[in-house]
């Protein structure tokens, strides 16, 4: 399949599992027939902080970087991440999926600044003309599943041009451990299942 572009931004916190996430959406757009490059930014994971990874999708691509303002989907872990994605990253028109959990950074726990509100978040996605898509899984078996929702949701919605919901499901069941398979493919289909409901 050939399309123009598509670049897809990935924030999170270190630890949340991002690098699975990113790895199965690069597997799944190769197996969608995209040409694909990737790159991550791990240098924060193991003391709890930013984690970033891009994505591009097109027939002639010199950089897996993205520009500000480029992004055609923003996929967020935890909230302040994805807000700060839309924030710096988000296109005109382009859509947010956000896992709506929280985990404050030391200056807004020192009082040195607000973490933003839902209706802030709704605001800055609107005044771009986008789409925001809050998933949350009751009892979610452990947190590190959370990738494995976003996956769930960006499949039911169709975020990928010719890449289906069967597509990215085999990539997350290729990817994951065999011990978690069962527990992350009842998030995924948990997650998929859950569209208007959120």
């Amino acid at each position: 399949m050939s399309i123009a572009t598509l670049n897809i931004y990935l924030a999170g916190v270190g630890g949340q599992g991002i690098g699975l996430l990113s790895e199965v959406l690069i597997r799944a757009c190769i197996a969608g027939g995209h040409n694909v490059k990737g790159v991550d930014t791990h240098g924060l994971a193991q003391r709890g902080g930013i984690v970033v990874s891009q994505i591009k999708l097109g027939p002639k691509l010199f950089t897996p970087r993205i520009n500000p303002g480029e992004a055609d989907l923003v996929v967020g872990l935890e909230m302040l991440e994805a807000y700060r994605g839309a924030v710096n990253m988000l296109r005109q028109g382009g859509t947010v999926v956000y896992y709506d959990s929280q985990y404050q950074p030391i200056h807004v726990r020192m009082g040195m600044s607000e973490y933003p509100t839902q209706e802030q978040f709704a605001a800055v996605v609107a005044e771009k003309g986008g789409r925001l898509e809050r998933v949350h899984v009751d009892d979610l078996p452990d947190p590190r599943m959370q990738n494995a929702a976003l996956l769930g949701r960006i499949a039911s919605l169709g975020l990928i041009p010719g890449v289906g919901a069967d597509v990215i499901e085999t990539a997350l069941l290729e990817t994951v451990p065999a011990a978690h398979l069962e527990k992350n493919r009842a998030v995924f289909e948990m997650a998929a299942a859950a569209v208007g409901a959120a």
